[in-house]
Formats: C-alpha cells, structure tokens, sequence
C-alpha cells in the first residue's frame, strides 16, 4: 500500500499545492495560447485577477521553473513572462485536464445542483 504522508518531500502535496490554486492554470494556459505576454496584457486575459494575486502567481511560477520573466531595460521597464522549456512540458497534462473539465462541466454543474438542492 501506497502512503502519502507529510513526511520529507512528497512530489504530489508538494507539485499540485503549486498548481492547485484559483490562478496557475489559467495564467500558464494564457501563456501557452498567447505566447509571450506583459503583465498587464496578461491580467487583461484574466479579467478577475487582482495585480496583488497575479504578482504572487507569477512569481511562484517563476520559482519553480514553468515560466520566465524578462526585464528590458528600458524607460518605462517592459517586463514579459513566457513558459519555459519545463512548463512547456507540462501543457499537454493540463490541456487533457482542460478537456476533460469542458466535457464534463454540464454534469458536475448539475451533481452540485442535485446536492445542494
């Protein structure tokens, strides 16, 4: 039997607790259908992203590695993020959870309604 306690480093508690939040998925799959973007162009896409969170986000997601930010020095500074070569890699395991989440979206919604009802 499998266990999957808190002890030393679990890659499943410790990989999708990075991803598992409200915002990571959308801005990695932003990233990948928009290619390079700027911050701005990407809390656009994200119309309900506060700039606190998407700061947070993006930096989270730059320290482990599945996006890039690139700072030209510049006046006003430009600032753009890009998936990296790891988060590349990642893209098709979330598009299938994408996929799967929009072919069975109508029947989640209508679980939730039957329990909640």
């Amino acid at each position: 039997m499998k266990n999957f306690h808190p002890t030393g480093v679990c890659p499943i508690r410790d990989v999708l607790s990075g991803l598992g939040n409200k915002w990571s998925m959308l801005i990695l799959i932003t990233l990948e259908v928009n290619g390079t973007m700027r911050f701005n162009e990407i809390q656009k896409s994200i119309d309900d992203i506060s700039q606190r969170m998407l700061t947070v986000t993006l930096r989270a997601l730059e320290t482990d590695g599945l996006i890039a930010r690139t700072v030209y020095a510049q006046v006003p500074p430009r600032v753009e993020y890009h998936l990296t070569e790891r988060g590349l890699s990642l893209m098709p395991h979330l598009r299938n959870l994408v996929d799967w989440a929009v072919v069975n979206m109508d029947g989640i919604m209508q679980s939730r309604a039957a329990n909640n009802g």
